[in-house]
């Protein structure tokens, strides 16, 4: 067989992460993303408004809410959940199209949209970002000077409830050191896509 292991075609994985507001999954999932070769960000749909410096079609697709109950009707999302006020999906399409096309997608979503993906029996790798602390997590919602006090009250006592269904996820990952949780993470995903069961009709060519 003349390709490397590396160009064996095979379906692309899914690789699904959540984490409590503060975490440091957007910060982890932006620069897992830069670090392994094919490793594509998923982008996902909001009703929420866009923040400074990040751009439509990249970070989100930015919607108006009856647009996205029109694709809710549509049955488009592979999951959805309404979060701190704001709806949040991940259209089907995007799924089957990295999939079939061998490309690993990176998922970054809350609990409500993990369990849903369960639910519709989606095959991923599930993975939970956790803080050190609940006192690190609040000072870190707290630097980012982006939420009111009512907001950071509101995502610390969210936070508490996602922390409490983090042991059904396959991998949990501590972000107190962010390079080594950054290490721990990619480590994962290079374990993952290296799973045997991934490729078909592997050995049957290398033996012919």
């Amino acid at each position: 067989m003349s390709n490397n292991f590396n160009q064996i075609k095979r379906d692309g994985v899914l690789f699904v992460i959540s984490a409590p507001s503060g975490a440091g999954k957007t910060t982890l999932c932006k620069e897992i993303v830069d670090i392994i070769p094919g490793l594509r960000h998923s982008v996902s749909f909001t009703t929420r408004h866009m923040r400074k410096g990040e751009v439509d079609g990249v970070d989100y697709h930015f919607v108006d809410a009856q647009t996205f109950a029109d694709m809710v009707a549509a049955n488009a999302f592979a999951e959805w959940a309404e979060v701190h006020g704001n709806r949040y999906g991940t259209a089907l399409a995007t799924l089957d199209t990295a999939r079939q096309s061998g490309c690993d997608l990176l998922l970054d979503i809350d609990c409500q949209g993990a369990v849903q993906l369960q639910t519709r029996q989606v095959q991923g790798v599930n993975i939970f970002i956790l803080p050190p602390s609940m006192t690190e997590l609040q000072r870190r919602l707290c630097e980012r000077q982006t939420d009111s006090d009512a907001v950071i009250a509101q995502r610390l006592a969210n936070a508490r409830g996602e922390i409490a269904q983090a042991g059904w996820y396959d991998y949990w990952v501590f972000n107190d050191d962010f390079n080594l949780a950054l290490e721990q993470l990619k480590s994962i995903i290079i374990a993952e896509t290296c799973r045997a069961s991934r490729y078909h009709g592997v050995v049957e060519d290398l033996l012919r």
